[in-house]
Formats: C-alpha cells, sequence, structure tokens
C-alpha cells in the first residue's frame, strides 16, 4: 500500500509542478492582454490629443488631424473589444486554473502532512504498546496503551481513506483544469474575433486604403526630397572643398574690405594672472556701434564692447597668428582676438575700422567704406602707438546724423522673424527690434543736448558718462523723487498719442521675454526732476540714461499690474532720416506705477508754470522797455496799464497751456 501510495505521490507532485508552469503561461496571456487593452486606449487617447499639439515646425494641418481622428475611434472601439476579452479571460481562463492550484492542489498537501502526523502517532502508540511487561502487569497503564493503539490506529484509518480519495480524485480534477480554461480562452477568443468582424466593416475597409495609397505618395515625395537633398550636398561638397581648410587661399577667396556688419567665431584672451591668460572660442557679431558676443546655448548675445570711435590694430601675442587689439575711444577697455585665417582677420580689422568711423550710420555705407578702404588696410599694420591712432580716430566736431540706435546688446532683430507671430498693430512699428537691456543713451543725440554738454558728435558712454546737465543744475530742481526700477525692455512705437501704445509694449515686450526665457533685468534708480528722467545705476551713483521732461510726451501704468509702468519718448531722428521717431520704455517697479506716473505728471506741471513765469518775465521786461514821451506821472500809468495788459494776456496764455497741457 505504501508503495502504491508513493507512486501516487510522485504522480501529484508531477501533477503540481506542471500545472504551476501551466498558470504561470496562461497569466502572462492575461497579463499581456490588459497591457495591450490599456496601451490601445492610450493609443486612441493620444490620437485624440493631436489637434491640441503645437509642433514647431509643424502647421495646422486639418486633413492630418481628421484622419487621425478617424483612427482614434476605430481604435478607441478596438480597445473596448480588448478590454471585453481582458475580462471573459479572467473570468472562463484563469479562474478555474487558479481553483484548482489554489485549492485542490493544496487540499492533497494538506491531507499528506496530516496522513505523515497520524502514522507517526500510529507508530509510536504500537511501540508503547509493544514495551507492556508480562511479569509486572497493571491494569491502568495496559487500558491507556491499549486506548491511545485504538485512537491513533482509528486516527490513521480514517486519514488515510480521506488521503486516497483525494489522491484518486485528482485523476479526474486534472483534466477538467487543464481542458476547462483552455475552452474558455478560445471561446473568449472567438467572441473577440466576432466583435472585430462587426467593427471592421467595408467602409474601414475602403478608409484603410485611401490611407495605404496617401502614405504610398508620401514616400515617393520623400525619395524625391532626399534625392535632390543628396544631389545638393554633393554640389555643396565639391564647392566647399577648399572652404575645409583652415587658412583659405586669399588669392581665391579675396577679402572684402568694405564690411559694416561681420559674424563669425573668434578666440578671446582673458588673463588669468600676470602672466598667465586663457583663450576662449565664442561666436561674435557687430550690431550697429556694438561687437556682441554669444556663448553656445544662449538665447540672445551680449556687450563685448563699444567699437564707436574705436582703435583696431594687428598684434603679436603669446606666439599666435592673426591676433588683433580693439581699444576703446578713452583707452580704458580693450581686448585681444583670433581670427581662424588671414581672411577672417583682415576682414575683421576693415570691419572694425568702418564701424569706428560710423559709417554704418550713413546711406549708404558699403559705397562709403569702399572710399576709405586705403585707411583700414593701412589698419593692419600695428600703430607705434595708441595716442597716435586715439587721435586719428577722433571724430569730427560736426554733429552726428540724427539716427537713433535702437538696437543694441539685448535687442533681438536678427529674430523679428520669430515675433512677427505676435499680434502686431497698428501701434507698433513693423519689424521693429526690442531692446532688453541698458547699452546707450537714447538722448544723446537730442539737438540742444550736444551743444550744452560740449561733446559735439560724441557718443557717450551709458555706463562711465552721464552726457547731460551739471550736477549743480540739477540740484536747483524743486522736485527730486527717487524710485527703484527695472528695465524690461524698449521698442520704437508708431503713435504717441493714446495709453494703448504703452500698453501694447508692455504685451509684446513680455511676450518676447518669455519667448526667448530672459529672466534678467538690469536694477536702476530713476530720479524724477523737473527737467529730465534719470536712471542712476545704485552701486556707483553713475548716470545711465538721462531723458528730457518735455521729450517725455506719455506715460502710463498696467491697467492690472501696477508694478509695470512705461513712457514714450519723442526724439528727433529715426529709421527714417528727418522724421521724428517714439520709443516706449517699459519698467517694473515695486508696486509703485501710479506713484511714479503722478511724480511724472507733477514734474511736467511744475516745468510748465516755471515756463510761463518766465515768460511773463520776459514780457514785463520787454514792456518797461518801451521808450514812452509822456510826463512821468503819465508816464506810470502807461505801464501799469501796460503791465496790467501784459498780466491779463499772460493769464490767458496760462490758461491756454494748462488746458493744452
Amino acid at each position: 500500500t505504501r508503495s502504491l501510495l508513493g507512486v501516487f505521490e510522485e504522480d501529484a507532485a508531477a501533477i503540481s509542478n506542471y500545472m504551476n508552469q501551466l498558470y504561470q503561461a496562461m497569466r502572462r496571456i492575461y497579463d499581456a492582454q490588459n497591457e495591450l487593452s490599456a496601451a490601445t486606449h492610450l493609443t486612441s487617447k493620444l490620437l485624440k490629443e493631436y489637434e491640441k499639439q503645437r509642433f514647431p515646425l509643424g502647421g495646422d494641418d486639418e486633413v492630418m488631424s481628421s484622419t487621425l481622428q478617424q483612427f482614434s475611434k476605430v481604435i478607441d472601439e478596438l480597445s473596448s473589444c480588448h478590454a471585453v476579452l481582458s475580462t471573459q479571460l479572467a473570468d472562463a481562463m484563469m479562474f478555474p486554473i487558479s481553483q484548482f492550484k489554489e485549492r485542490d492542489l493544496k487540499e492533497i498537501l494538506t491531507l499528506k502532512e496530516v496522513f505523515q502526523i497520524a502514522s507517526n502517532d500510529h507508530d509510536a502508540a504500537i511501540n508503547r504498546y509493544s514495551r507492556l511487561s508480562k511479569k509486572r502487569e497493571n491494569d491502568k497503564v495496559k487500558y491507556e496503551v491499549t486506548e491511545d493503539v485504538y485512537t491513533s490506529r482509528k486516527k490513521q484509518h480514517q486519514t488515510m481513506m480521506h488521503y486516497f480519495c483525494a489522491l484518486n480524485t485528482l485523476q479526474y480534477k486534472k483534466k477538467i483544469a487543464m481542458l476547462e480554461p483552455l475552452l474558455g480562452y478560445m471561446q473568449a477568443q472567438i467572441s473577440f474575433f466576432k466583435m472585430g468582424s462587426e467593427n471592421l466593416n467595408e467602409q474601414l475597409e475602403e478608409f484603410l486604403a485611401n490611407i495605404g495609397t496617401s502614405v504610398q505618395n508620401v514616400r515617393r515625395e520623400m525619395d524625391c526630397e532626399v534625392e535632390t537633398m543628396q544631389q545638393t550636398i554633393e554640389d555643396l561638397e565639391v564647392a566647399s572643398d577648399p572652404l575645409y581648410l583652415p587658412d583659405p587661399d586669399i588669392t581665391k577667396f579675396p577679402v572684402h574690405r568694405n564690411l559694416t556688419r561681420k559674424a563669425g567665431y573668434l578666440n578671446a584672451r582673458n588673463k588669468t594672472g600676470l602672466v598667465s591668460s586663457t583663450w576662449d572660442r565664442q561666436f561674435y557679431f557687430t550690431q550697429g556701434g556694438n561687437l556682441m558676443n554669444q556663448a553656445r546655448g544662449d538665447v540672445a548675445g551680449g556687450l563685448a564692447m563699444d567699437i564707436d570711435n574705436c582703435s583696431v590694430m594687428a598684434v603679436d601675442c603669446e606666439d599666435r597668428r592673426y591676433c588683433f587689439q580693439i581699444t576703446s575711444f578713452d583707452g580704458k577697455k580693450s581686448s585681444i582676438l583670433q581670427a581662424e585665417s588671414k581672411k577672417d582677420y583682415e576682414e575683421w580689422i576693415c570691419t572694425i575700422n568702418n564701424i569706428s568711423k560710423q559709417i554704418y550710420l550713413s546711406e549708404n555705407p558699403e559705397e562709403i567704406a569702399a572710399r576709405v578702404n586705403q585707411s583700414a588696410l593701412e589698419a593692419v599694420t600695428p600703430s607705434p602707438s595708441f595716442q597716435q591712432r586715439h587721435e586719428s580716430l577722433r571724430p569730427n566736431p560736426q554733429p552726428r546724423p540724427h539716427t537713433a540706435r535702437t538696437s543694441s546688446s539685448g535687442s533681438l532683430g536678427s529674430e523679428s522673424t520669430t515675433l512677427a507671430t505676435l499680434s502686431l498693430d497698428s501701434l507698433v512699428a513693423p519689424d521693429t527690434p526690442i531692446q532688453f537691456d541698458i547699452i546707450s543713451p537714447v538722448s544723446e543725440d537730442q539737438p540742444g543736448q550736444a551743444k550744452n554738454s560740449g561733446q559735439g558728435g560724441k557718443r557717450t558712454n551709458p555706463f562711465g558718462e552721464s552726457g547731460g546737465r551739471s550736477k549743480a543744475e540739477t540740484e536747483d530742481s524743486i522736485l527730486h523723487q527717487l524710485f527703484i526700477v527695472r528695465f524690461l525692455g524698449s521698442m520704437e512705437v508708431k503713435s504717441d498719442d493714446s495709453p494703448d501704445v504703452v500698453y501694447e509694449t508692455m504685451r509684446q515686450i513680455l511676450a518676447a521675454r518669455a519667448i526667448h526665457n530672459i529672466f534678467r533685468m538690469t536694477e536702476s534708480h530713476l530720479l524724477v526732476t523737473c527737467d529730465c528722467l534719470k536712471l542712476i545705476d545704485p552701486q556707483t551713483q553713475v548716470t545711465r540714461l538721462r531723458f528730457p521732461l518735455p521729450s517725455v510726451v506719455l506715460y502710463a501704468t498696467h491697467q492690472e499690474s501696477k508694478r509695470l509702468f512705461g513712457f514714450v519718448l519723442r526724439t528727433s531722428g529715426g529709421r527714417v532720416e528727418s522724421h521724428p521717431t517714439s520709443v516706449c520704455y517699459i519698467f517694473e517697479s515695486n508696486n509703485e506705477g501710479e506713484k511714479i506716473c503722478d511724480s511724472v505728471g507733477l514734474a511736467k506741471q511744475i516745468a510748465l508754470h516755471a515756463e510761463l513765469d518766465l515768460e511773463e518775465q520776459s514780457r514785463l521786461i520787454a514792456a518797461s522797455s518801451r521808450p514812452n514821451q509822456t510826463s512821468g506821472e503819465g508816464q506810470f500809468v502807461v505801464l501799469s496799464s501796460s503791465q496790467s495788459e501784459d498780466s491779463d494776456l499772460g493769464e490767458d496764455g496760462k490758461k491756454k497751456k494748462e488746458s493744452e497741457a
């Protein structure tokens, strides 16, 4: 019996091992079906959201959107079918085999353990019964041992019968546990395919055929485009082969000496000690009268040096070739740069030399640059001394042409096409660059200012010279109010007669900062006086910019955020020669926008009253100096009458001017 029991137990162990493997395989089918259902549903959801995507290079393709919407509906129906299949697999396949594994196989193991314990107890009871003494019989002990044998034998017999019955039944349950899950799996698949055949009708087949034709057409277009690009690449490789050399032959590639704009990579020398230095390779480009540099990954370039009226010369530096030095007009700042080739080296020197003479401000800069080619070539040879070069490059005392420079280090003139997506209306000039940083004064070319300061056509350094009135004259002003502001940007506008100009400029500057991730702002102190507005460096107390108060024609705060305010400055020259231009400046304050605008309004009112008083005094002086042939008493009466009339006229003039203001 025990030998036969061993065979049955071995068979039960084999069944248990095999059924565990089959359960794992079916579990993988069920998990895969659940994952397929979830993935199909996610695919349908993503296809629905395609029309909400905004691809930088993709336009509004309505055909593509509608096609993907149709695919989304079909895939969503398939997802529903997959979900039904997952439910059927859980009920018809996984439940029967799980029940057999968790209930029947565990029952066999439990009965086996109970039978083994009962058998061991029976053996122990028989062993104690066999050791009873025949000489000293004890009825009580004999009774207990006999009772123990009876109980253990009965328990063993009952357990054995249930165990043997379970082992016999396992042979039938094994067949049921294997066939029932497979039957449920096949029925679930048949049901799934029936639902699929109902959903995939002839109309869908026609749709899929059309999409297949469209895909083939797109593939043919792509092949044609790739072939064209390959041919273009081959042509460019042949044409560009001489340019791959770091120093191409100048005879084959002549030097352009009449350039007023240039861009390219240069090595900049940075001193790290008394005798040690490092060279950094950066992208440099000219923008108006500024030399800009831009590191890789930066959104926009930064100001490297102001090259108006600068000095440029070739230098020998650390046994490196093609080095040249740029020195500012006042000699306080210099930079040594290295070009990659002799052609770039000479073109950079000629370009900077042309810009230093402010040729870029003329109407035909290339023609003027062609006339000064000889002087540009001489700049390649090192000057004997900086002083001689400094004196030779000093500008003439004639006033500069009235041309406003609105593009500087923070301006994105080259990216005006990117900002064209914003809604530009009639308030802002088209293709207007935005200045995001304080670089150069805007009031340097205004008539009268150069005469007062004695600078003539000299350009004012925004970080070293104030270029305005004297300190004593400013201190005599009645109004002095100081505010902390941060410069957001400025741009040229077409109108200055409505606060909407300021609102629209605020919107475009804030949108441009958000698009290009420009978060840096320059903090300054705004000083409001009766004759001007000044932006003062909070650390050095140097005047960065000065705005004459009469030129400030409009000012307003943001309609919702009182931190933002701006004003429009009217200047005498703009991008079109001899035409007045208006530039709007936008600032951020510490919730003091209305206070600043009130202060500017108060300053203009004080200035207006001062002007009216000055005109009144001038009229009185003129009236008192008129010749009169009457007597002393008559003369007194005439003068009093004249003064009264002038006073009346002065009051009317005051009221008229105040109403106009």
